[in-house]
């Protein structure tokens, strides 16, 4: 059997993964609350652990494996759209709008994903169906100390779990002096987080023994995972960003409801996404959703390889060049793979490098090296999401026929060869890039591919 190892946070070094249970091997990734569109770095640990979870259904077959990723349909940003559908006349009760908006952004979600070449998770648990497994924790954390009502909250005592702090690496005192927490009259320490909150009219709400109200997001992945995954499971996977508060806290609340357990063995965090070397963010006018993307016309697959040629324990750079050189490389894949059937299974190199901590980078250069193989380039490929059947319309759309942009650009090469003004084919270059062609001149020629984001109306005139 194939042996996978991977860098778990919780020690901080890369460890041979060893489930609790062969034939029933259990992971979960802390999805997406469903407010509003997916941007590009909410895809990141989509397609990632995606990656996992082919490797795993691979190495212990997939009837095997349990991949459970949650949707949060209790949210702030939630209610606040909700209540504007309704303030602006819409039929319902705001529990029903805030359903039908949730329901309408849970099918974006998949909707993108999909293009993206996720696999669907075994399971997707909305928090609104585990209500009541959270107010049965709770009342389960207060019983034993760990946990105290006051004022309509339910409030998580910190310190009453000694190794809190230990997956990022921080004291509790440290914690305080450097991060903004909410200071409240009802909390005994300004480290103790929320488990519940009460609701008022306007808000959706829930009976519990402390009054009508709605859950802390941290409780939601603790009720969920226990109840789908059990007291102890394998994986635990999100975006660097949760590991605190949200890890750290969903780790102390269920050690202490569930002590008889392990809750997550082997934690897996994949960095951040920026944007063109800067951080992403709607300031610098580079936040892109993936639908932003998808409608653009760069293709779901082309944003997957882009995201895999990085590993996923390094920030990833998105680029337009990047997505340009994604393009090229699949459709010299998918030209080299036509009307061939895969081979019967993925090259060992490339299973070798996603068992290495899932080492994307290295699988995709063993790839490049199998394109005298295209049978085995296939069934390789496949394995980590690319080349799949169902994704290709994109590269099979008639292609442009860029001759005379062409030969016009050849002449203008060879008449600035003796002028030495190159000027003239600098500025045909520009606008050839500017329509999304990919502009290749070398000794051999010049070369024209529609790239990533081809738009035949802004061709320059000839």
């Amino acid at each position: 059997m194939t042996e996978i190892r991977l860098h778990n946070t919780k020690t901080r070094t890369k460890e041979v993964f060893v489930p609790l249970d062969p034939q029933n091997v259990r992971m979960y990734l802390c999805g997406p609350t469903v407010y509003d569109r997916a941007h590009l770095g909410n895809a990141r640990p989509v397609v990632v652990f995606d990656v996992l979870f082919r490797l795993l259904r691979l190495v212990y077959g997939a009837a095997h494996v349990t991949y459970v990723r949650n949707f949060t349909d209790v949210d702030d940003k939630i209610n606040a759209t909700a209540r504007a559908r309704k303030e602006a006349g819409a039929l319902g009760t705001l529990e029903e709008l805030i359903r039908a908006r949730t329901e309408e952004t849970i099918a974006w979600y998949h909707a993108d994903m999909d293009a993206l070449g996720a696999l669907r998770p075994t399971l997707e648990p909305r928090a609104t169906d585990f209500i009541g497994a959270m107010i049965a924790m709770i009342a389960g954390l207060i019983e034993s100390g760990h946990a105290y009502a006051k004022d309509g909250h339910v409030l998580f005592r910190v310190r009453s779990y000694t190794n809190y702090g230990a997956l990022s690496g921080r004291s509790v005192d440290d914690m305080i002096a450097g991060a903004r927490v909410e200071v409240a009259p009802f909390k005994e320490d300004p480290m103790d987080f929320v488990l519940w909150k009460p609701s008022d009219a306007d808000l959706p709400g829930w009976d519990s023994p402390w009054g009508r109200g709605r859950p802390g997001w941290h409780i939601e992945c603790s009720a969920m995972s226990y109840e789908l995954l059990g007291a102890s499971f394998d994986i635990h996977a999100g975006g660097i960003d949760l590991q605190f508060p949200h890890h750290e806290n969903e780790i102390a609340q269920s050690c202490c409801a569930h002590p008889e357990g392990q809750f997550a063995r082997y934690w897996l965090h994949n960095e951040m996404l920026q944007v063109e070397g800067k951080k992403m963010s709607k300031s610098l006018g580079n936040f892109f959703t993936v639908r932003d993307l998808l409608d653009k016309g760069i293709p779901g697959e082309v944003i997957r390889f882009v995201f895999l040629q990085t590993h996923y324990t390094k920030p990833m750079d998105w680029t337009a060049e990047k997505a340009a050189q994604a393009e090229a490389t699949l459709r010299k894949w998918r030209a080299l793979t036509a009307g061939i059937e895969p081979a019967p299974s993925a090259a060992p190199e490339v299973i070798a490098a996603l068992a290495d901590d899932l080492n994307t980078a290295g699988a995709i250069a063993e790839l490049h090296a199998l394109a005298s193989d295209p049978a085995r380039l296939l069934s390789s490929a496949q394995l980590m999401g690319l080349l799949e059947p169902a994704m290709g319309a994109w590269a099979a759309a008639p292609q442009v026929d860029l001759t005379a942009h062409t030969a016009r650009l050849s002449d203008l090469r060879a008449a600035a060869m003796v002028s030495k003004d190159f000027a003239p084919v600098d500025a045909m270059k520009a606008a050839l890039v500017a329509a999304g062609v990919e502009v290749r001149m070398s000794k051999a020629g010049v070369e024209l591919l529609p790239g990533a984001g081809f738009d035949a109306a802004k061709l320059p005139p000839l």
